[in-house]
């Protein structure tokens, strides 16, 4: 993303007080600046109309980045961690994001309602099997005709980027940034084949830009 608007889209996270903590702002900007992520979800998501649901949704920065880019979407953010969704929700209103909006939930136990395109981004290795199974298929039911399946996760391949990526994320647990345990890492070919027996046009791409992490998007399209 250009460092200008990465810088725009991150003051939104700016602490109230001048002497506030600013580990938001500063996480954000340097997320914004160094990963592919969420031009690409825009990509995958240009030119549909369906209302979408950010599942583990984090600070809910994918909000802001298709507001950006001049996608208008009806957002739904969940997340596990309650404080997060409650800064995601502050930074929402503080720039005037109407049409977005955030709750906490367990995505290992229960996803919500929803008829969309859905994204999961860097949170599938979190869920453990057969929960993150049950999870596939559930967003599968919610996608309706010309709606996108958004799912950016790390693939248990055996290569050096994939040991990498679960170090970083142990670490960003022992950190206390995630609130969870990486559990299990997709398999690229079943994921691909799972989604294709759900009739859905499949493409995987890999997503790793300036980081040395496994990263793949996938999108699954109802056609």
């Amino acid at each position: 993303m250009p460092p200008g608007q990465a810088v725009r889209i991150a003051r939104a996270y700016l602490p109230e007080h001048p002497l506030g903590n600013r580990w938001d702002y500063y996480y954000s900007r340097a997320k914004l600046g160094s990963d592919p992520l969420y031009p690409g979800v825009s990509q995958a998501l240009r030119g549909t109309r369906a209302p979408l649901l950010d599942l583990g949704c984090g600070l809910g920065l994918l909000a802001h980045t298709l507001r950006a880019d001049g996608i208008a979407l009806p957002y739904r953010g969940v997340d596990s961690d309650a404080a997060k969704i409650r800064r995601a929700g502050r930074a929402a209103a503080r720039v005037g994001l109407d049409g977005a909006g955030f709750a906490v939930m367990d995505l290992s136990r229960e996803l919500p309602e929803h008829r969309g395109s859905v994204a999961i981004l860097d949170v599938l290795q979190f869920i453990p099997y057969p929960a993150q199974a049950r999870a596939i298929d559930a967003m599968i039911a919610m996608l309706v005709p010309g709606a996108r399946l958004v799912i950016r996760t790390g693939l248990d391949d055996g290569t050096g980027r994939a040991r990498v990526t679960r170090a970083v994320d142990l670490f960003s647990r022992a950190l206390g940034w995630m609130n969870a345990t990486p559990r299990y890492y997709p398999d690229g070919e079943a994921l691909r084949a799972r989604l294709q027996a759900a009739g859905l046009r499949v493409e995987f791409a890999p997503m790793f830009g300036r980081t040395p992490f496994n990263n793949w998007r996938i999108v699954a399209a109802r056609e």
